[in-house]
């Protein structure tokens, strides 16, 4: 495996807060949490229910915006963004991994795919030499024509994967991605993050189960909106 990242930093997180009111009540999300991640990391994010992980992962995702603090998500500032410019960037800069696939269950598995590149407004041409090489990517070539219930759950995962690397993104982001598989689907899977991985692609990994988070190289666990450990190449580093 590629154990090597880049200097450069793709992802740089300042002091940022995020609070939520509910009624009368305001719960805070996250409080004052900074990090890095270089291009090519491979990083796990965990944390118990509560401790902000899943807000964290809205913030890295351009799904939400901090309360307050900064976000520089390759080079451009988040925070500063309109919402169709945060759609924009998800679009083209993230490759989202879900837990429950996400596909559209009358498309086949070419549309499916396709599908970031026709929001972005890629020529077709374009498009379907993209989505081809993504789904060879995957080793799923041979079944571009059939639809999501015709397909395992893990060659459905599979899927989702090419969808999230057909616009070449700065970061691909997987949300639990062994959550709705069995074990021994599920380490098919990880494998094929580790050899993105090892081809250079950048992955964050939001995940509870230690032995998914092993795969990665980094480690950050939060508590309580606060980053509680970093730990990177068995040397740990308290927060």
């Amino acid at each position: 495996m590629n154990n090597r990242a880049s200097d450069r930093s793709i992802l740089t997180i300042r002091d940022v807060v995020k609070t939520y009111q509910m009624g009368e009540t305001y719960v805070h999300a996250l409080r004052g949490v900074s990090l890095d991640i270089r291009s090519n990391e491979y990083v796990a994010i965990m944390g118990p229910s509560g401790s902000g992980k899943s807000t964290l992962m809205n913030i890295i995702g351009c799904l939400d915006v901090p309360t307050s603090g900064t976000y520089s998500l390759d080079g451009q500032m988040v925070a500063e963004k309109s919402e169709s410019e945060l759609a924009e960037i998800r679009n083209r800069m993230i490759g989202f991994v879900f837990q429950t696939f996400n596909l559209i269950p009358r498309a086949d598995i070419f549309h499916n795919v396709e599908l970031p590149l026709i929001y972005g407004g890629v020529p077709r041409q374009e498009r379907r030499r993209r989505t081809e090489r993504a789904i060879e990517q995957v080793g799923l070539a041979d079944r571009m024509k059939h639809r999501p219930n015709e397909l395992s759950g893990g060659q459905r995962q599979r899927v989702a994967i090419a969808r999230a690397l057909v616009f070449n993104p700065s970061i691909v982001l997987a949300d639990e991605p062994t959550g709705n598989l069995d074990s021994k689907t599920g380490d098919e899977i990880m494998r094929m993050f580790d050899e993105l991985h090892s081809s250079g692609q950048t992955i964050i990994l939001v995940t509870h189960e230690d032995h998914v988070a092993q795969h990665a190289l980094r480690t950050i666990r939060l508590r309580d909106g606060q980053i509680e450990s970093d730990v990177r190449n068995g040397d740990v580093q308290a927060a």
